[in-house]
């Protein structure tokens, strides 16, 4: 631990005694980096690419990443309300027998009534997978941004927010998605490790 405080405390020594020029130029090499400017890019970590997928330029990769990122972002999101919900003891009528977390798939799968609501459930992601894109080959404006599905249809006032509120919600919505991508994950992974992380030591599934 010492070793580790010795060393920390010599590389900010080393740092305090760059010249700016140096600081200046690394900072600059890190800005023009591409994408670094994109929706997105945050500090502390601002554009997070280790694997260097996006380190050409290539913008039309970028694109297929984002809308990637975006669409497993809103599912995530969805998915962590779910298992909230059904944690909390809510659930459909006809179902209160019906255990949460992922005990509810082979409860599901005990009777004619659970299988049928297993096929709604696979019938309704084909359906959303369909519709859930940009629709070109309608006679409407193109998509604004990527991720964006409205396609003529929906709205709900999006067009009349300025470019600085369009952005803060779209970064909004971003960072909430990456928060539930990694919080479902954290909510199944405790699960099944039969440890709980939700208020009063409450575990879905047990």
């Amino acid at each position: 631990m010492k070793v580790a405080a010795t060393l920390l405390a010599l590389a900010g020594s080393a740092v305090a005694f760059t010249p700016a020029s140096k600081l200046s130029t690394s900072s600059t090499q890190l800005a023009a980096k591409p994408f670094s400017d994109a929706l997105g890019a945050m500090p502390p970590l601002g554009l997070f690419d280790p694997l260097g997928l996006v380190a050409d330029g290539n913008q039309e990769r970028f694109d297929l990443l984002r809308e990637r990122e975006l669409k497993h972002g809103r599912v995530a999101m969805l998915a962590v309300t779910g298992y909230l919900t059904t944690a909390a003891g809510i659930r459909f009528p006809g179902a209160e027998n019906i255990p949460d977390g992922l005990k509810a798939f082979p409860a599901l799968m005990e009777t004619s009534d659970g299988r049928n609501v297993l096929y709604q459930m696979a019938a309704f992601f084909v359906v959303a997978e369909i519709i859930n894109r940009d629709a070109h080959w309608l006679d409407k404006e193109p998509a604004e941004f990527v991720g964006d599905y409205r396609n003529g249809a929906l709205d709900f006032g999006w067009d009349k927010f300025d470019d600085a509120t369009k952005m803060k919600k779209r970064t909004i919505e971003l960072n909430q998605g990456r928060a539930a991508m990694m919080g479902i994950w954290g909510l199944v992974t405790h699960e099944m490790m039969g440890v709980s992380i939700l208020p009063g030591g409450y575990l879905p599934g047990h």
